[in-house]
């Protein structure tokens, strides 16, 4: 089965009925993130990711809507901050990662969502380890209330970012961008598909357009989006790093 949102296999709604016995194992290795070279990001997280991740834009529908993204690769189906073992290499853990399993489906109604579990992960299971999902009586254990709580405002956060990504459209401030990394042994890779602000642009503006960005708190989001393309530098070490590994575990 293709994946839905780049890490989910068997997403199902969460219900007592269907549920009513599983638990969650916490503490699970990353291994689902594996495969995932980029990863979404919402606004509130952009300060934080930049000191560790290079943090771009892409369109992320057929709408032409854009969201910002950390650089976790190069390759395809390479995420080079999960470490052999499955563990994060990274600080900052993106909270679209931290809330898999879960994940909000939109309903009929555009103003609601149904928090929704991925059967598949290895963590679900229905022999007590972990946290319960429901109690005998079929509430909600305090465990699933604060996930609910989590993925709320992760969804609050995802429709501020959508607030924020509009208008860097409409200010005409992303440029498509390609970067080209060469390592060490002389290897050369590229990454396209991806938007940059541009700078220039942006201290070109009216004033009252960025005095209005600086009050929102838009300047600053940007600006640390511009620092983070420095670490394009840090991805390209960990290629290295990781090449260095696999040689030397061949070679052994």
């Amino acid at each position: 089965m293709a994946k839905q949102l780049m890490i989910y296999d068997q997403v199902v709604p969460i219900s007592a009925q269907r549920h009513l016995d599983m638990s969650v194992e916490t503490g699970i290795p990353y291994d689902f993130a594996r495969e995932i070279r980029a990863v979404p990001l919402v606004a509130e997280e952009i300060p934080a990711a930049a000191r560790e991740y290079t943090v771009v834009f892409a369109t992320s529908s057929a709408a032409g809507d854009v969201t910002p993204f950390a650089i976790l690769g190069v390759k395809e189906n390479e995420n080079l901050y999960v470490s052999k073992d499955g563990e994060w290499t990274a600080k900052y853990i993106p909270a679209f990662v931290r809330r898999y399993p879960f994940v909000f489906a939109s309903t009929d109604d555009p103003t609601k969502f149904t928090l929704c579990i991925d059967e598949s992960w290895q963590g679900c299971n229905r022999e007590g380890r972990g946290e319960r999902l429901f109690d005998e009586k079929g509430e909600k254990s305090p465990f699933l209330d604060r996930l609910l709580t989590f993925n709320q405002e992760y969804q609050k956060s995802s429709m501020r970012t959508n607030v924020y990504c509009k208008k860097l459209k409409e200010l005409e401030l992303l440029d498509a961008k390609e970067a080209r990394l060469t390592l060490a042994a002389g290897e050369e890779l590229k990454l396209t598909g991806f938007m940059v602000v541009n700078r220039e642009k942006m201290n070109s503006l009216p004033p009252d357009s960025l005095s209005e960005m600086a009050k929102n708190g838009m300047l600053e989001l940007t600006y640390a989006h511009l620092l983070s393309m420095g670490n394009l530098g840090l991805v390209a070490g960990r290629i290295a790093e990781r090449n260095a590994a696999e040689a030397g575990a061949s070679a052994s």
